[in-house]
């Protein structure tokens, strides 16, 4: 069965993976979940990620991040669907709890975080945003 939205399943499966407490998660790989990954692992919302071959498939073996017994990730929300996309400028884009979160940005930059897209002055598809 095809897979509609592979970047609301990532996300998903950190959220679930996060509720049981576990220590690592695993994926079908991407180029887009692996952009998305490298952005939370910049900005310290997870330790780190590796892809890693099983049974001839490539898959991303994503490492959590916790503080004090909480996850570090508290809320992560997926903004634009498949099948209702959202776009911004830059001048329109969001700030999460007043600067403490994260907006991760689809740009012709490439994927970034809320704050990089402000300072390369370019919009994009607001993917999903991080607390």
């Amino acid at each position: 069965m095809a897979m509609n939205d592979p970047l609301g399943d990532l996300l998903s499966r950190i959220r679930n993976a996060q509720m049981r407490n576990k220590s690592k998660v695993s994926s079908p790989n991407s180029k887009l979940r692996e952009s998305v990954l490298e952005v939370l692992k910049a900005e310290g919302y997870i330790r780190g990620y590796a892809v890693v071959e099983k049974d001839g498939r490539s898959e991303i073996e994503i490492e959590l991040k916790y503080f004090d017994g909480e996850p570090v990730i508290r809320e992560i929300e997926r903004v634009s669907k498949p099948g209702r996309r959202v776009y911004t400028s830059v001048k329109n884009m969001p700030r999460i709890n007043n600067g403490l979160g994260v907006t991760i940005v689809s740009t012709p930059k490439g994927v970034m975080a809320d704050h990089d897209a402000r300072d390369a002055n370019v919009g994009g598809e607001i993917l999903c945003t991080v607390f």
